[in-house]
Parts: C-alpha cells; structure tokens; sequence
C-alpha cells in the first residue's frame, strides 16, 4: 500500500544547524552566535560556528540529497545573513548563497521549500528589544521582502516560523535556548502576538511577490493519543490537545487558531485574562492570512484517557518505555493522531514540516553507519502517517529531520539526528542505512513500508 499520488518525500535542515561561516561575508551575528558562545549555555561549548560548513560544502550537500531521491527539501533563510543589522542594508554575498542554492537544488530535480524563520534572530535587532518591540512584525516583513524579491520566481513553498512554541517560551521565557531570557508571563504573551503578526505580515508579502506561492508555517504542540479506541478516550486526546487548563503556550491552537480562524482561543484568553497584551483594531485581520497547507513538526505525544471527573488525564509511560538518545518517548500514534485532529480542525492538507529519531550513530569498523533504530523509528511513524490518509486526512508530505547531523541547539553536537553522518573534525560525510533505506521507501512512494527491513 502506497501514500496518495502526489505525496511529497523530503528532508530538512536550518540554517544555523548546519551552515557555519558564523562570521563570514559580511553575516551579522544572530542570537544564536552569542549565546552558543555564553559558558555553560551549550552541551560542551559546542557552538554553530562551522556546524557542518554546508555554507561551503552545499554543492556536496545536495548531491547526497539526490543520492538518497529527495522530491523536496526545507531549508531556512539565516535573517543576519541576509540583513546584517536586521533591516536596512542587504548583505549581497548572504543572499547570492541561497540563490546558488537554490538553483543547485532545482538543477537536481529537488523542491526547495523555505522556511523564513528557523531561530537565528538579528542580534542587532535584539538589541533593539527584539520580539518584545512593537515594530518587530515590520522588521520581519522588511526581511520578508528581501528574500521573496530575490527567490520568489524560483521558490513557490514558504513558511513563515519555525515551532514559535519553542523560541517563545524556551528562548524568552525559559532561558535555555537563545536569547536566553527569563521574561514574566505577559512579556511572553506580547512577543508571541507580535511572532503572530510578524507572521500575518509575511504571508501577505509573499502572496504580493509571489503569485503562486503555497504558503504555511511549521507549529509544534502537545499532541494527545488516545488510551483505547473508546470514543470518551478519543474525545479526551482531542481536547487535552487543544484545550488550555494552564498558564502555558505548547498547544497548537494558540499559535493556529489566530492564523487560521483570527482568533485566540477564548478558554486561552479567559484563563490568562489581564496578562494578555492590547490587540490592535486589525491585529487579527493581519495575523488571519489565507494558508494553502498545515505544517506539524511531530516527535512524540501523550497517552490521554478520559479521567473520572470526566476531564482528559495523562498516563505515565511504563517503566522500560522506550526512548530516543533524547529521553522522548516513542509514540508513532502521535503521526496518526495530531495530523487527523489538526484536519479536523482546520481542513487544510497536511505536511509534516519534521519528524526523526535522535539516535547515537558512529562508523563501525565496516566503514559504514547502522542505525537499525532510525530505521524502525521511522517506519513505525510513517506507517501511523499512511493510516491517517487511508482514514481520509488530506496529506501533502513528510519532512524527515535531518538531512544530516547538526548542532541540535542547547544539545550541540551531542545529538545526532541526520540520514547522513558528519564528522565533525573532518567534515566527511557517510549516508546512513537509514538514508538508503528511505531511498527505496520515497522511491515506493512508501509501499515498501509492508515490508521488514533487513536490519
């Protein structure tokens, strides 16, 4: 059994995961570049400085994708790179590297699907107040223009921000993750209304420059599987993935519904009440923008049953559940139930944007890189994806993560996620098994799922 005709086989990356050339042709550092190099912030003092040169060595880079028969490939735009200082003046090296690029991917039969935001925010900006200032959305909207001017007759697929869950509450709130701050509540609550807006402003410079643009963004959240097949436990799942009971942001319907349905959700507002910030008369017209897909990154999720009070409760996971090299639990319902709640809700296809198993690989002595694990992860979920499109939910394509390994964040280069191995002291690459197996399942168009592999 093979996924939909047309279903799109791909893999992804960012940029300062993997380009390196943190400080070269003219870039600007990103929050990223200073807080990679604050002691103790990352795993080992690892930093994205060189990451895996892909800022040199993407010609390479592209031909493994073609290797393994990626359809498609995301990648995201380095803001600073592009625009130094955030705004104003444009830095022609950093842009004509994603115009090679992108020609080079094209020129191999790959679809570039470009995300604008992937984390590595303007330092310059941020020195400005970053998504705390109210003129944040403009800035982003001035970015926008210069990198849809420059691409938009090649690239048709967009996405506006990457999992703003994440640089939001993790980054802003949390402090583990750039810019590394410990705001208050509603400080979080502004910023994530100006990523919002930030975001209505993109789409609608995209659709401007680029008449048949397919536009999305890449939203992460708390995804509910239910305990039994019951309805009560189907309901349960529903409603703890969407329904707010805490002072929290990882639901995907805080970020979605204002996209989607220009609104937030009203249990969100009543339960956050005065810590929300001022909306503007036409804040939500500008963040309520026309969308062509849903992109969901999906990892894991949480078994929910209905409890006795009749609200959904969270089991805990067995002892000996299993987990990746991450500590996250493996869940592959989590690829057929969050794709089938998010079309229920908002009836667009949808794409997942990520989705892969940080494993711990190195070379045997064969010279090449088994990773049995990656192997079972992925089909597992894949087969979960395939039942939601038998079960009618529209589906566009899979983004595996990663393409390769790569500075995983606060993790460094602890965490290896890739299809493809990276030394990191020599930079050589080595394809997993992984990676030739995914070759036969894209070129399947994931009929050969069905069968075992030889692990």
């Amino acid at each position: 059994m093979a996924f939909p005709q047309g279903f799109v086989w791909g893999a992804a990356a960012a940029s300062y995961q993997i380009e390196g050339a943190a400080f070269e042709d003219g870039k600007g550092p990103s929050v990223w570049d200073r807080f990679s190099h604050r002691r103790g912030k990352v795993f080992s003092g690892h930093t994205g400085d060189v990451a895996c040169d892909h800022y040199h060595r993407y010609r390479e880079d592209v031909a493994l994708m073609k290797m393994i028969g990626l359809q498609a490939y995301r990648l995201s735009i380095s803001w600073p790179r592009v625009l130094p200082e955030g705004v104003g003046r444009v830095n022609a090296p950093g842009l004509d590297f994603y115009d090679r690029l992108i020609d080079e991917l094209l020129s191999a039969g790959i679809t570039p699907y470009v995300t604008l935001f992937h984390w590595d925010y303007p330092d310059a900006l941020y020195c400005r107040g970053g998504w705390l200032n109210s003129e944040s959305p403009d800035w982003f909207a001035e970015y926008t223009s210069v990198v849809t001017r420059r691409l938009g007759d090649r690239v048709r697929y967009w996405m506006t921000l990457n999992e703003p869950a994440v640089f939001v509450v993790i980054g802003h709130m949390d402090g583990r993750h750039a810019p590394g701050d410990t705001l208050a509540f509603d400080q979080i609550l502004r910023i994530s209304h100006h990523a919002l807006l930030a975001h209505g402003k993109a789409v609608q410079i995209i659709r401007a420059t680029v008449p048949d643009a397919q536009v999305g963004a890449a939203i992460v959240g708390k995804v509910g599987i239910p305990a039994s097949d019951a309805e009560a436990d189907v309901e349960a799942a529903r409603q703890y993935t969407f329904n707010f009971r805490r002072h929290d942001l990882w639901h995907h319907n805080w970020w979605s519904d204002p996209m989607l349905r220009g609104e937030y959700p009203a249990d969100a507002l009543t339960l956050f009440g005065d810590a929300m910030p001022a909306i503007g008369p036409h804040d939500m017209q500008i963040i309520h923008q026309p969308l062509d897909f849903y992109g969901m990154n999906v990892y894991n999720g949480e078994y929910v049953r209905q409890g006795a009070d009749g609200m959904p409760e969270v089991l805990p996971l067995p002892m000996g559940f299993p987990i990746t090299a991450f500590y996250w639990p493996v869940t592959p319902e989590a690829l057929y139930w969050g794709p089938r709640f998010m079309w229920e809700r908002y009836g667009l296809p949808i794409v997942i944007t990520e989705n892969g198993l940080a494993n711990t690989d190195w070379i045997s002595l064969d010279g090449k890189v088994h990773d049995p694990q990656r192997i079972d992860f992925t089909r597992r979920y894949l087969l979960q994806l395939r039942r939601a499109a038998a079960d009618g939910v529209a589906l566009h394509g899979y983004f595996h993560w990663s393409i390769m390994d790569n500075f995983e964040w606060a993790e460094g280069m602890k965490q290896r996620f890739g299809l493809v191995y990276v030394d990191y002291q020599t930079q050589q690459r080595t394809p997993k098994d992984s990676a030739y197996w995914y070759r036969d399942v894209i070129a399947s168009n994931g009929a050969t799922l069905d069968q075992p592999p030889a692990l």
